[in-house]
């Protein structure tokens, strides 16, 4: 067996809270919107790169906790990091951001509308 890079995650979430969080991926990270297979529930395949990265699934009937378990993150790569903060900034959407000690890497973290922590991982070049 081979295991290549990650290639997607599912968010589950109550059909009325698709429109928020696909204005947080799209308008916010600037995914895209692609084609999705007709599934029986509503959702969203936001694409990056050609690939669809992000599922939104909306198959609950009540909001989940907060509480992600174990996982801490998911870290996209990213890259502008100047109009990353900015765009962060008009919208309102806190971040705190600091380097990888030992690694040419620049980080930023902040929340999706339910919590879900995220980082943005830029080239410290770049």
């Amino acid at each position: 067996m081979h295991i290549g890079r990650l290639n997607h995650f599912t968010l589950r979430c109550r059909p009325q809270e698709l429109v928020e969080l696909r204005e947080f991926y799209v308008g916010v990270l600037g995914l895209a919107e692609g084609p999705r297979p007709d599934f029986s529930f509503p959702g969203h395949w936001l694409y990056a790169d050609g690939a669809a990265i992000v599922h939104l699934a909306g198959v609950l009937a009540s909001r989940p906790a907060r509480e992600t378990g174990p996982l801490d993150h998911i870290a996209f790569s990213a890259r502008d990091l100047e109009a990353t903060r900015q765009r962060l900034n008009d919208r309102n959407i806190l971040f705190d951001e600091r380097p990888v000690p030992g690694f040419p890497l620049h980080q930023v973290f902040l929340s999706d509308p339910q919590g879900l922590r995220l980082e943005l991982t830029f080239e410290a070049a770049a």
